[in-house]
């Protein structure tokens, strides 16, 4: 197993060697080149997948067709479809590598039967899941209470580090404005 993802299942939950192991035998490690899809509209999700290193994109086509980002995984995060993985339905999401990445999936299956034997990983799911929808809520909010500058201006202040990594046009989809837009508040920056 990916030091990465032990050390971070141990922030939250202890494990034992043999659970350890078992986490081991039901998780894959992949390599996935940039601009690589791990999803795609009308396919079934049927993974999770922990970001060891690199850093991926979920996003849709909206009616104007232009890319929508609801979210980024960087290093040490979680990204699946939970609506297509939970219900056997075909996504409506592209989920794309950014940059060249090092994932590790878990298929549902897999992470079912991890719940049976390791329980305690369900606990640890549960507070990532938590963390992760309670950032969303807090986006959510910006969105509808701060104006696209003041949005720009906060998140870069949070997350510099991440901005420098991500395209202009895919930080700007998911801050909610254009790239027009961004290159405007950018240049006033200067």
């Amino acid at each position: 197993m990916q030091p990465g993802l032990t050390d971070h299942i141990k922030k939250y939950i202890s494990l034992t060697d043999v659970e350890e192991q078992q986490i081991r035998d039901a998780i894959t490690a992949k390599t996935i080149k940039k601009k690589s899809f791990l999803l795609e509209p009308e396919h079934v999700c049927k993974e999770l997948y922990f970001v060891s290193k690199g850093c991926l994109r979920l996003y849709f086509i909206n009616k104007k067709l232009n890319e929508q980002i609801i979210l980024f995984a960087i290093e040490n995060w979680w990204m699946t479809d939970y609506e297509s993985l939970d219900s056997g339905r075909p996504s409506s999401y592209y989920m794309q590598a950014v940059e060249n990445s090092e994932i590790i999936s878990i298929t549902k299956t897999k992470l079912d039967e991890l719940f049976t034997a390791v329980p305690k990983l369900e606990r640890y799911f549960r507070i990532v899941q938590q963390r992760a929808f309670a950032a969303t809520q807090t986006r959510i909010k910006y969105i509808y209470s701060m104006s696209d500058e003041e949005r720009y201006h906060h998140f870069s202040g949070l997350f510099p580090a991440f901005m420098q990594r991500v395209p202009q046009y895919m930080l700007a989809s998911y801050l909610g404005f254009t790239p027009q837009f961004m290159s405007k508040i950018r240049a006033k920056k200067i």
